[in-house]
């Protein structure tokens, strides 16, 4: 064991102990941690692949859109994976080095709960450098061309239209058949129902029609055919044949077409800046706008808080055969009590945009905690220590 530690060698001075040991437990908490945030991401996205699955594949799109779909929303996953990767990381590397007495030997030769914590804090400030990377870069670029795809696919109104043999619903109260489609995009034997407006039904039947582009949007450009419109209320029919009648789908199209941007999708400087047109296209305040920026500073805070307190409630429980299971379930409610903080400090800001600076605030309380824990457990371990000289005396 003191090997592992690199301790116990002639010619090492105790700034090599130290260095080894830090590079032991940070090596130990990535390994972990990559296990883990790869389990745990697998979970998460085949979650989300499957829901996107069914949403795309069922509009008709192809496998290469449900694969970029999903890779552009991995980023995301990824960003709320890792500060519960980080500690359920600390977690078992502490409970493991308590369990094999490692940690027990490190207080023996004089390291402090303090000195302790430092590779933990190292490891939660290179994950919270990750988590910066996704939530200032990645995400906001994966989230804008997310949005950009959507709204292309939601304008493909031939994908929407070009499928033969079935009854389609491109749209609400429309249902459109097509039995054959040419090499060149000729659609023979069209059907069209067009129930949107109340109390009146129109069906169009045509022997062929194609889709043309126009300077308003695309077109249905239906030929030799006829026009049947029920009025529901008077159950009166009237009927109308064209040689040629120009049907407007872009509506269609505009039903799903680009809304508001979400702040995920927005850069950070401006979200921080809070820029006048930003704030006209999101219809959001400054406060509010200034709060998803800082958010984003304060998820790489949140890693580091995560870490820390899984290690510090579990260095209070000593040397243990049977576990640390009364300490992993009190840095779980801890844990769980930081993030019901954030969630309440986001429905603050929501009702108040100007109390944006309370961000930061679930952080600092987090920070405070693992502070306190250690130095109880430095405390905790004076008194064992006082005791058993006590009795050696």
């Amino acid at each position: 064991m003191s090997d592992r530690l690199g301790m116990g060698k002639r010619g090492e001075g105790e700034s090599g102990k130290v260095s080894r040991f830090d590079r032991y437990m940070l090596s130990q908490l990535m390994m972990l941690f990559g296990f883990f945030s790869l389990i745990l991401i697998s979970v998460y996205w085949v979650n989300r692949a499957v829901a996107l699955f069914d949403e795309l594949i069922s509009d008709g799109q192809s496998a290469w859109v449900f694969l970029e779909f999903t890779a552009l929303t991995l980023p995301n996953v990824i960003r709320l994976v890792l500060p519960v990767s980080a500690f359920v990381a600390a977690v078992y590397v502490t409970n493991r080095l308590s369990s094999e007495s490692e940690l027990v030997v490190m207080q023996a030769t004089g390291f402090s709960p303090m000195r302790l914590a430092r590779p933990v804090v190292l490891f939660g400030v290179i994950v919270g450098l990750m988590i910066a990377v996704l939530v200032h870069v990645l995400v906001p670029a994966s989230r804008t061309k997310l949005a950009e795809r959507k709204v292309e696919i939601a304008q493909n109104v031939t994908s929407k239209f070009l499928d033969e043999g079935a009854f389609l619903h491109p749209a609400q109260g429309i249902t459109f058949y097509i039995r054959e489609i040419t090499e060149t995009g000729e659609m023979l034997d069209v059907f069209l129902s067009d129930d949107r407006v109340p109390g009146e039904q129109t069906n169009y039947t045509a022997e062929r029609a194609i889709l043309v582009k126009s300077a308003i949007g695309p077109k249905l450009l239906m030929f030799e055919g006829l026009a049947q419109t029920l009025e529901q209320g008077t159950s009166r029919l009237s009927t109308t044949r064209f040689d040629e009648y120009s049907f407007d789908v872009s509506s269609l199209a505009a039903e799903s077409g680009p809304g508001r941007p979400e702040p995920e999708a927005v850069s950070t400087i401006a979200l921080l800046t809070a820029d006048p047109d930003l704030r006209k296209a999101m219809r959001a305040k400054p406060g509010a706008l200034r709060f998803a920026g800082h958010e984003r500073f304060a998820q790489s805070l949140i890693a580091v808080v995560a870490a820390l307190i899984g290690f510090a409630t579990l260095l209070n429980g000593g040397f243990s055969r049977f576990g640390l299971w009364r300490q992993m379930a009190a840095a779980t409610a801890i844990l769980i009590f930081i993030n019901f903080l954030v969630n309440g400090t986001a429905s603050i800001v929501e009702n108040t945009p100007k109390l944006w600076p309370l961000v930061y605030v679930p952080s600092l309380i987090g920070f405070a905690i693992a502070w306190m824990l250690l130095i109880f457990a430095g405390r905790a371990r004076r008194v064992r220590h006082d005791l058993v000289a006590a009795v050696a005396s």
